[in-house]
């Protein structure tokens, strides 16, 4: 009886004395072996493809998400009212070459130079003349002044603070009944301190706020005093 070896050797199934109809199962086999692999990697990359664009879509909702909050946010606190701003209204606009005599100290708008004050993260260490600091107000600028009488901590905190935020400008002041003002066109805060939360709710809501004759016009190219 022939050995198992000798079988294999001489005309097994896929050995090459093996019949035509052997072989041919023998490759159908082989490439069904193939296909079914393919189709396993092709499902893998299918499900690696989804969890990855998943992954990206939910950070970009997320994001936007994001984006929307704080919009909303910042539009909140612009609406919002800040407690304690005292408000004017109809103040005038024209241009005069003469010294004005204004209604509030410091001046929150009326009759004003007609060269503003540059007011985009302007620090003053001087005082400013109000008919020039007036048309920056025009601009929707905040004008933050301080007396003798605030901290010398307080003055750089906000000199900080308004190093880092457009239309912007800062002066010292000496004819005013509190130690810190914040000025916009027609509205204007008293408060002690530079940390009083509502110095960052008033630059939210005024500074190019809708109070703002003339929201967009420029804060540089102006006059530094």
């Amino acid at each position: 009886m022939a050995s198992s070896k000798s079988k294999a050797k001489n005309g097994g199934p896929t050995g090459k004395n093996s019949s035509p109809k052997a072989r041919e199962a023998a490759r159908r086999a082989r490439v069904e072996e193939i296909r079914k692999a393919e189709q396993s990697r092709e499902r893998r990359m299918r499900l690696l493809t989804l969890g990855v664009t998943g992954v990206i879509l939910a950070g970009l909702v997320g994001g936007g998400w994001f984006l929307i909050d704080s919009a909303q946010e910042k539009e909140e606190a612009k609406a919002a009212p800040v407690d304690g701003v005292k408000s004017w209204s109809k103040l005038s606009q024209n241009h005069v070459a003469e010294p004005v005599e204004y209604k509030m100290s410091p001046p929150v708008g009326g009759d004003h130079n007609q060269v503003w004050v540059n007011c985009d993260k302007q620090v003053y260490t001087k005082v400013v003349p109000n008919e020039n600091a007036v048309h920056a107000l025009e601009h929707g600028a905040v004008w933050i002044t301080y007396s003798d009488k605030a901290a010398k901590a307080d003055v750089e905190s906000l000199t900080d603070l308004v190093n880092k935020t457009t239309y912007t400008f800062m002066s010292p002041y000496e004819d005013q009944s509190s130690p810190i003002v914040l000025s916009a066109w027609e509205h204007q805060l008293k408060v002690d301190k530079a940390s009083d939360p509502r110095v960052q709710k008033f630059l939210d809501k005024y500074v190019q706020g809708e109070q703002t004759p003339e929201p967009g016009a420029a804060c540089s190219g102006g006059m530094t005093p």
